[in-house]
């Protein structure tokens, strides 16, 4: 159940009508009695950013805009030094800056990753602050060692686009909005003759090395500065630009005592550390200091720009041009709600509006924008290229997000998905190797995890018609990738049609990842007519036959030699051929053909149990790394919720004669998987793929093989709902009987029809229509 103080503040949220003709859809008797409309509602109030933001959900609860440039958000730790300027911090507990337990906050810093296993960005950390300057953040157990204060969620408040808090060692209320290149902060200051802006530019969410750091700085004025920040971390060659203006003339400035290498050469003739213009070094901690009054608002506009800090500052002035802190949050959040309104539900209880529009929202907060309002950007080779004709994104995680998150953009933002290929497709060309990405953010190729799946959102966009772009040329893009001999056991997988593992480890996910990824290759060909790349590749596609060991019923580590590993065993994930997941979670990883795949495993009876075991069975604690292990809040039996090579298994009943065994599974999941409050998540956001699994699901239908037309359905969660297409048209799920007990699905009609299969085709969707399921507490055992 949701908690009475985050409830207060949902309901409080209809305040927020920012001039739409809105209908408030409150949670009142009358919730179930919704009036189905394609009219626009308020659905920003139902969104609940600080869920996530406990245990490893990896969320973050500052102010963004829908795929923004910007995300302006809270650290609760300092990740990269400590006072003593050694190492201090867990770079995975904080790959988005933030832990709702922490009872610190360091300060505000300008990117972010959302619910990431992976850490980077935090870039341009500004913290407000009142009384003796520090310039050191402190220890979170003394708060008051340095610049960081204590607060208390109690005075913390977290909406789309917009975040503030109480600085209570400061006694200073921190207020965060956004557009999609410019943060910009409102101050309220006590009356002080020593208030402080401090600008860190060491700070970042990385284990970043003193040398792996430089920064540039320039005071342009009274008011604006001007600079960069280049890292040397995941992304190894990462280069951000800002522009920051304040709305009051400095009244000093300075820095901290720089390091002797500051002062190499003739840089030693002038004193930097109070008043100079030029700043530059591996550990710049700035201030800025001003007089105030009481209740005085100190305001700060930080642009960004992925080329200089001239572009900086022309997105700054074309983005936000004033210094009206409230007209700013009133646009970004009606931006969010006409985003949120492309999907809108009738939901059972009130719990779920939260979590299904808090889905909705941690989906739109990636893949973002990645250049300056000219069409500006630094590539992969390290030159500005100019987007001709689309929008161009970074932070693809790929290994995730292929699976429902880019399935659920063609659906409902085709255009954004579109150009998201066009970027890949740039990814390829700026690319020595002449790949589409594999982990990219921020002009690097980071080439974290497995597989190339990259090819499978291509795949998926030009098999289900989203192609506003080249389709031949991404097609060509997607076989050069999966031709490159070098990339990660690849030459061995095409000479003997597996990934021996004695030579490459991880060789059973990979043989199969690659197998799924040549399906989607081999479904775009046969779409555009290329014959000979469509019968190289389906035939690639049943490699994973290679590493099924018929003796055990597994996929199994297979030898250079051809003959199978014999230490095996299948529950196990460590030296076993496997990465994030066991023999059991991906011996069912084969999307791309499941029926030949129940075949193989004996059928549909011996398949059934097989299913049913994984989510009743009891994994011993030896399986853990160690008992607190954070895969355990996203399991239920040997089912890892937590981890994507799962995602889509549930699913698989729907392949058998009982495709009845799924529905009451996945409500099971929904349920127990995403919760309202903090702690929430089962497990990484994972950039939006969690999410997107629980729209689909609540929805009813899932993509489980993306670069196929089909969708799997399963068991609706919503009373009803209306997808807004980009199209003009609209898409209705309608449910019958619906309730906590009905989970079960006696029948589906697809406009007025029966189907007599549980599947359903995009373009049954994207055409418009309605799909109604007669719900029941009792399966209908006879197959669709």
């Amino acid at each position: 159940m949701i908690e009475n103080k985050y409830l207060r503040s949902f309901v409080n949220r209809s305040r927020f009508l920012f001039g739409l003709s809105v209908v408030i859809i409150g949670f009142s008797n009358n919730v179930n009695a919704q009036k189905k409309t394609a009219e626009k509602r308020n659905l920003i109030q139902y969104v609940d950013p600080m869920i996530g933001t406990a245990k490893m959900g990896h969320t973050y609860p500052g102010a963004t805009v829908p795929f923004g440039s910007v995300q302006l958000s809270p650290e609760t730790d300092t990740i990269a030094y400590s006072v003593n300027g050694k190492y201090n911090g867990d770079v995975y507990k904080y790959c988005a800056g933030y832990q709702y337990e922490d009872k610190t906050i360091v300060g505000f810093s300008h990117t972010h990753f959302s619910g990431t296993g992976h850490s980077d960005l935090g870039d341009f950390l500004i913290m407000p602050t009142t009384g003796k300057l520090q310039l050191n953040p402190g220890v979170a157990s003394k708060p008051q060692s340095g610049y960081r204060s204590a607060f208390s969620h109690s005075t913390e408040k977290a909406e789309p686009a917009y975040y503030s808090v109480l600085l209570e060692d400061h006694k200073i209320k921190a207020e965060l909005t956004a557009t999609t290149r410019v943060g910009m902060h409102q101050y309220t200051f006590p009356k002080s003759d020593e208030a402080h802006i401090i600008l860190d530019l060491t700070s970042g969410i990385y284990n970043y090395d003193k040398k792996n750091v430089w920064t540039f700085v320039r005071i342009e004025n009274d008011t604006l500065i001007t600079g960069y920040r280049q890292t040397n971390g995941w992304a190894r060659t990462r280069t951000v630009y800002f522009a920051m203006s304040f709305n009051k003339k400095i009244k000093s400035y300075g820095q901290a005592t720089p390091e002797k290498s500051v002062y190499r050469g003739f840089w030693g003739r002038f004193d930097q550390t109070k008043n100079f213009p030029e700043m530059a070094g591996q550990n710049l901690k700035l201030f800025f200091d001003f007089d105030t009054e009481e209740g005085e608002k100190i305001k700060i506009k930080m642009a960004l720009s992925p080329v200089s800090s001239a572009g900086a500052l022309e997105n700054m002035k074309k983005e936000v041009p004033g210094w009206d802190f409230e007209k700013v949050k009133k646009q970004s959040q009606e931006i969010w709600n006409n985003e949120l309104n492309k999907i809108q539900i009738e939901a059972i209880q009130k719990e779920d509006f939260v979590n299904f529009y808090t889905a909705m929202y941690h989906a739109f907060l990636g893949p973002t924008e990645y250049m300056d309002l000219d069409g500006n950007y630094k590539g992969l080779d390290m030159n500005v290229h100019t987007a001709d004709k689309f929008t161009n994104y970074t932070s693809y995680s790929l290994w995730d997000t292929y699976r429902a998150l880019h399935p659920l953009f063609n659906i409902v933002q085709p255009k954004r998905n579109s150009d998201m290929v066009s970027s890949m497709l740039a990814h390829s060309d700026q690319s020595v190797h002449k790949m589409l990405p594999i982990w990219s953010h921020y002009a690097n190729e980071n080439w974290c995890m497995i597989g190339y799946h990259s090819v499978s959102v291509v795949a998926d966009a030009i098999v289900k018609g989203n192609t506003n772009f080249d389709p031949e040329k991404a097609l060509q893009a997607c076989v050069n990738t999966a031709r490159v001999p070098y990339y990660d056991g690849l030459e061995l997988y095409m000479k003997k049609g597996y990934v021996p593992e004695d030579k490459n480890g991880a060789s059973v996910s990979k043989t199969l990842e690659y197998a799924y990824d040549d399906w989607t290759i081999a479904q775009a060909a046969k779409k555009l007519g290329k014959t000979e790349i469509y019968n190289e590749f389906i035939e690639r596609s049943k490699n994973y036959k290679n590493v099924y060991d018929a003796k055990t019923g597994f996929m199994r580590p297979k030898l250079d030699d051809g003959t199978f590993k014999k230490e095996f065993d299948p529950l196990d994930t460590h030296g076993q051929g496997f990465i994030e997941g066991n023999s059991w979670n991906y011996s069912l990883y084969v999307p791309q053909d499941p029926a030949e795949m129940i075949k193989l495993m004996g059928g549909n009876d011996k398949f059934n149990v097989r299913l049913d075991s994984l989510f009743s069975m009891h994994l011993p604690d030896k399986y853990f790394e160690n008992t607190e292990d954070i895969t355990r809040d996203g399991i239920i039996g040997n089912y890892v919720h937590g981890n994507e090579p799962s995602h889509h298994v549930v699913y698989l009943y729907n392949w058998t004669n009982s495709p009845w065994k799924a529905q009451d599974k996945i409500r099971m999941i929904l349920k127990k998987m995403y919760r309202n409050g903090a702690d929430g998540l089962g497990g990484n956001d994972d950039f939006g793929q969690m999410s997107a699994w629980y729209i689909f699901s609540s929805l009813g239908f899932y993509p489980v093989a993306p670069g196929s037309e089909d969708y799997a359905l399963g068991s609706p969660l919503v009373k009803n709902a209306i997808f807004n297409l980009e199209n003009g048209k609209t898409f209705e799920v309608e449910t019958v009987n619906q309730s906590e007990k009905n989970v079960f699905v006696s029948k589906v009609l697809l406009n007025g029809k029966q189907l007599d299969k549980p599947f359903l085709k995009h373009s049954e969707v994207i055409n418009g229509g309605k799909i109604t399921f007669y719900m029941s507490a009792k399966p209908n055992k006879k197959k669709y």
